[in-house]
Formats: C-alpha cells, sequence, structure tokens
C-alpha cells in the first residue's frame, strides 16, 4: 500500500494490482478516521466519503497531478512501484 502524497493531514495511496473491485483507476484517500476511494481522472468518489473541504484539496491536487497519477496508476497495477507525487502547496 505505497503512499504516494501527503499534505494537510491527508494521506493519498495507491495499491498495487488494484483494478478489481472497481474496476477503474483509482486512489485511497485517507484523513482521520475518514477513507474514501476516488476515481481517476474524474474525481468520482466510488466509496467512502471525506470532509467537503478535505475532498476539494483531493480534487484540486488530483487536476494539478492527473497525468503523474495516471502514469502512476499504469505502474500499480502492473504490481511496480508507484512514483511519489509532490503534495498540494
Amino acid at each position: 500500500m505505497p503512499v504516494i502524497s501527503m499534505f494537510y493531514g491527508i494521506i493519498v495511496h495507491m495499491y498495487f494490482m488494484d483494478n478489481r473491485r472497481h474496476k477503474k483507476p483509482h486512489i485511497h484517500v485517507s484523513y482521520q478516521e475518514q477513507e474514501a476511494v476516488i476515481a481517476l481522472p474524474d474525481g468520482e468518489t466510488l466509496e467512502g466519503n471525506l470532509p467537503a473541504n478535505k475532498l476539494k484539496l483531493v480534487l484540486a491536487w488530483m487536476e494539478i497531478h492527473r497525468d503523474e497519477l495516471m502514469a502512476d496508476w499504469e505502474l500499480a497495477a502492473k504490481g511496480q512501484q508507484p512514483y511519489k507525487i509532490d503534495p498540494l502547496r
């Protein structure tokens, strides 16, 4: 469960070979006790929830790093280590 980025208390994970359950590219995001699965690249929440203000931060970060996230998804789906992505600043 590689952590690919952390910012403002938000932790973004991308699991290896995690394409069976949700059938589309996605990230796992956690903030305190809450977790969500968010689709790439459109930002649809597939499962769980986050506070609205934290979700907005994640969606902004996703927009900035769209190409990097999709490249990381390709790596992780093949069982390879995804790269770290710069946090939102």
